[in-house]
């Protein structure tokens, strides 16, 4: 019988002894200049060209981040981009990470009424059906809008179920703006984020969502803030819930503000980071050490982020 997610997941982080997950976000203007100056990539214009080199950047990048973290996190908005040939190369990356041992996170964030989901969940997150992608493999994880309620979700509960995937149902951005919707309170001052945490944690309680070790398969979207209580108060609406932690690094979230993400045995979130490490090699600080060897500057940026980590988070072994 296959793995729950939930407990594949808190393994893989044991194992790196690193409850991290690095975003691949890749946009050609910041690519390497040995990439994006290549005589058959540096063509910005050309969907082709640039295009193949976001993918060769993209491989090297998770080939480094392999031994390092147990998983990575594909933005499809930054493959999107580059329309059907884009999508393509998605699911092209989803392959490499497999193949290099890594849990993958699709950061999708679809979510729409019933059988509009049912759509977006057989596209995203359940591994094909058709005869002739049979070798073909989606990832192990997508990321869900939560907005037109249990509708819009139960499909990808059902995949996952199925499947023994998972989902990350967003509860609270990492973005500053996104107060102004899930900080609204109810006359009973129940903020928006934390009626959504209340579901969350209903729907990832059904059952044979739960793993082994306690947590389900429907984890959350929790953004690292400043504000600890309000994150305190999430982690204990939601106890068996894995939070999928945005906003470390490049947005400003410190080790500190993950912290209360977590529970008290080190276990319970994935913190993500994404442009200070695939973009470490615009450091000053590591371009110097490196002499411009911009994967190695990404290598160590991915190894200073879980050292971030390790030194907040103890994981109980």
């Amino acid at each position: 019988m296959a793995e729950n997610f939930a407990d594949r997941l808190l393994a893989a982080v044991r194992a790196k002894n690193a409850p991290a997950v690095v975003g691949i976000d890749p946009v050609y203007s910041r690519l390497p200049a040995q990439i994006s100056q290549h005589r058959e990539l540096n063509d910005e214009n050309d969907v082709e060209a640039a295009l193949d080199a976001v993918l060769e950047f993209s491989r090297r990048v998770i080939r480094v981040l392999a031994p390092l973290v147990p998983a990575v996190k594909l933005n499809a908005a930054f493959f999107e981009r580059y329309y059907q040939e884009g999508t393509e190369a998605y699911f092209e990356l989803v392959q490499e990470a497999a193949a290099h041992g890594l849990i993958v996170i699709g950061d999708v964030k679809r979510g729409d009424v019933g059988h509009s989901s049912q759509m977006y969940a057989q596209a995203h997150l359940a591994n094909p059906d058709f005869i002739t992608l049979e070798e073909l493999v989606a990832p192990d994880a997508v990321t869900v809008n939560p907005f037109a309620g249990l509708d819009g979700v139960q499909p990808f509960i059902d995949v996952a179920r199925q499947q023994q995937k998972g989902i990350f149902v967003w509860v609270r951005p990492s973005n500053a703006s996104a107060s102004v919707l899930h900080d609204f309170a109810n006359a009973e001052g129940r903020t928006f984020c934390e009626h959504l945490a209340q579901q969350v944690a209903e729907w990832g309680a059904g059952a044979d969502l739960v793993g082994q070790a306690g947590y389900s398969c429907v984890g959350a979207v929790v953004g690292a803030t400043p504000d600890h209580e309000a994150t305190m108060k999430l982690r204990a609406m939601m106890p068996q819930a894995i939070f999928l932690v945005p906003g470390f690094g490049a947005q400003g979230g410190s080790a500190e503000d993950v912290a209360p993400c977590f529970k008290s045995d080190g276990t319970g979130a994935l913190v993500a980071a994404t442009r200070s490490v695939i973009y470490a090699y615009e450091n000053p600080e590591y371009v110097q050490r490196f002499e411009g060897n911009w994967e190695a500057c990404v290598e160590q940026g991915c190894k200073d982020f879980v050292a971030g980590l390790q030194q907040t988070v103890t994981i109980t072994q």
